[in-house]
């Protein structure tokens, strides 16, 4: 069960905010994708999304080599309503701006592994 000290944690790390965010402004995303957008290493990026996975933020599925992931359905609303208030605050900066500018340009948003 997901506690206001696990969310915390989770989102102690700006790489993980960074794709709690993206998947706030989407249903699902590939890893692609992720990888795509946060120009970081797969294995960085798959650490972050084991943490997130493991503390319940987020569900995931496999389709053919890809997984695709998304927030959580059962997440609790006072912890989506943190992630909404969270997502306002950093709307306006630079790192999360340019994050969804290349999200757009992202592969699988254009499906071309969905």
């Amino acid at each position: 069960m997901l506690d206001a000290d696990i969310l915390f944690d989770a989102c102690s790390d700006e790489t993980r905010r960074r794709i709690l965010l993206l998947l706030l402004t989407q249903e699902e995303l590939c890893v692609c994708d992720l990888l795509a957008v946060l120009e970081l290493p797969q294995p960085k990026v798959s650490r972050h999304l084991g943490v997130l996975r493991d503390a319940g933020l987020l569900a995931a599925r496999k389709h053919g080599t890809w997984v695709h992931y998304r927030l959580n359905p059962d997440m609790p609303l006072w912890a989506v309503q943190i992630l909404r208030s969270m997502a306002d605050g950093a709307s306006r900066t630079d790192l999360y701006v340019n994050d969804q500018a290349r999200l757009k340009k992202a592969c699988c948003v254009t499906l071309q592994c969905a």
